[in-house]
């Protein structure tokens, strides 16, 4: 069986807790960038939460909603099974590996049950549209989805339009798209849009961006980049963007780490108190004493919309220039066909005393089989293969960055460090590199 139906009955609006700071559960983190941590949500934390993200998304006891996303995660249990759960409405679950193994039936699930409310993060999207072909979907019909959230990730403004472009004819409109931001630490959600207003982009100068700078280009100015707005902030809760080095709230315009503070905030790590007392209740210096959470994340505000560009913790930063390692592996993994979608990453180590650029990338099963096999096997025509492949990924990322690649190592399917969730685990791969621990096949 596929897919599991649930349904709840409408929420009571006048719940009361006893004492809702108590701790209801433990919610680990993705460690995308750092072993996973339980982080200490409360009754409170949840209702608030559930409540934000009931009254944006529009839901009612009439929604529908349809989730593959793993339960023990911040987006799947808070949004597939708590929202629900407070909203009175179906839902529809499926496992993970049902939709990794084929992505179609994401989609499928939705026409087959009329789908209100589903979403997953940016790299899902992609995936379907690397992986599904506009002869496989003449069957669906998308026409009920009014909420496809994207979240957890930077949200790349191709692959919402791809996506959109592949499934119009299935009535999916592009209207529906609903980018926004959350993290565990943060129960869930920290901004999105009115569900009726459309999805905000702005163009940006790229060579600013670079210096953590935000110029502003006019929509037919060809030589920028796109970037999508996840929303405004939540009600009861604020975001600044602070230097995470000054910890002074950054001017207008500037790129700096986003700290979030609000009802919806935890309480801290379980059993990490250093590690807590560094990440939750810290002050902006020079501002008012309010208690904030650091995310890690890095952003800016513009007009009220917030605008995440990635992790601080992955950045790049090669001869005084930031990049932004989800860029680089966008333009990889659309260079060549055979290297595997969401299965790239991007990072800089430390050679004499002089940051490098290292690239690791998984290659397609078939192509690995019969183009790229295991190394000493000595055959020149898989040696040649291999070459190719790494000179084109060099090239795609030269043609659009002035930085030279110190090494690419191309990778068995599967192999390529990621969290449960799905997400590359760039600094384990850092780690795996620098201790030339990983089983590669090219090494160039």
């Amino acid at each position: 069986m596929l897919y599991h139906n649930l349904s709840f009955q409408t929420r009571q609006t006048t719940t009361v807790l006893d004492n809702n700071s108590s701790i209801a559960f433990l919610q680990y983190t993705s460690g995308s960038t750092a072993s996973p941590k339980g982080v200490m949500i409360s009754h409170r934390n949840i209702l608030e939460n559930l409540t934000a993200i009931h009254d944006y998304f529009e839901h009612t006891s009439e929604s529908h909603g349809v989730s593959w996303l793993p339960m023990y995660h911040d987006m799947g249990l808070i949004g597939t099974v708590l929202q629900p759960l407070y909203g009175g409405f179906q839902v529809t679950i499926m496992s993970p590996l049902m939709f990794l193994q084929r992505p179609l039936r994401w989609l499928e699930a939705i026409s087959r049950y009329k789908a209100t409310s589903s979403g997953a993060p940016n790299f899902a999207y992609d995936f379907c549209v690397r992986k599904i072909k506009p002869e496989q979907i003449t069957h669906l019909d998308l026409s009920s989805w009014d909420v496809a959230f994207n979240g957890a990730e930077p949200i790349n403004y191709q692959t919402l339009q791809k996506f959109a472009s592949l499934l119009k004819p299935c009535g999916f409109r592009s209207e529906v798209f609903y980018p926004c931001y959350g993290m565990a630490e943060a129960t869930l959600m920290v901004s999105g849009g009115k569900k009726a207003n459309l999805v905000v982009n702005k163009k940006v100068d790229a060579a600013a961006l670079e210096k953590n700078e935000i110029i502003i280009l006019d929509d037919d100015d060809q030589q920028g980049k796109i970037l999508v707005s996840c929303g405004q902030t939540i009600p009861n809760h604020k975001v600044k963007i602070v230097n995470p080095e000054t910890l002074i709230e950054c001017s207008d315009r500037k790129i700096g780490e986003i700290w979030v503070s609000g009802a919806s905030i935890a309480q801290g790590y379980w059993h990490q108190a250093q590690l807590s007392e560094q990440t939750f209740g810290i002050d902006i210096e020079d501002n008012e004493k309010e208690g904030f959470l650091r995310t890690g994340d890095l952003g800016f505000l513009h007009e009220g919309e917030l605008f995440i560009t990635g992790r601080l913790k992955d950045l790049i930063i090669i001869n005084g220039s930031n990049y932004y390692p989800q860029d680089i592996e966008w333009i990889i993994e659309h260079s060549h066909p055979q290297i595997r979608a969401g299965c790239t990453a991007a990072f800089s180590v430390d050679i004499e005393e002089k940051e490098n650029l290292v690239v690791m990338a998984e290659i397609e099963r078939a192509y690995w089989k019969n183009g790229v096999k295991s190394n000493g096997d000595g055959e020149n025509d898989s040696h040649s293969n291999q070459l190719e492949l790494i000179s084109t990924i060099k090239r795609s990322i030269s043609g659009n960055y002035d930085i030279q690649v110190h090494a690419v190592k191309l990778l068995k399917p599967g192999t390529i460090p990621k969290t449960s969730s799905g997400q590359i685990q760039r600094q384990a791969c850092k780690k795996i590199f620098v201790s030339e621990n990983l089983t590669v096949n090219f090494n160039h």
